[in-house]
């Protein structure tokens, strides 16, 4: 595996990730509460450019009648089709047997590293 180095820390800000190309792969890479993230930017629905999505939050298990809203900054929906998956492990939120390929993220001097 091998660490490809895509952008500084100052290039990615909450909620608006980077879309690289690296190796033929288009790769979004996250920034949520000062940690990296990268995901395959390949929706496994039906093939939509998932990190061209709104970052968004989700409603939380409540009791009945509550609606408890939270994640703000920590999902991806999908703009094609409104799935919902989670930034940090690539789980779509309906179904954790579905899921965006995401990849490991190292921090190096300022530069993130996505590797693969």
């Amino acid at each position: 595996m091998t660490t490809h180095f895509v952008a500084h820390v100052d290039q990615i800000e909450e909620g608006k990730p980077i879309i690289i190309e690296v190796q033929g792969r288009s790769v979004g890479v996250y920034s949520i509460n000062g940690e990296y993230y990268a995901l395959h930017n390949y929706c496994p629905h039906a093939g939509a450019p998932i990190c061209k999505g709104l970052v968004v939050g989700t409603a939380l298990p409540s009791e009945v009648y509550e609606y408890e809203f939270g994640r703000l900054g920590e999902i991806v929906r999908c703009p094609w089709h409104g799935w919902e998956f989670e930034i940090k492990t690539g789980l779509a939120l309906h179904d954790p047997n579905v899921r965006v390929k995401s990849y490991p993220v190292v921090v190096e001097n300022g530069e993130i590293g996505v590797v693969f």
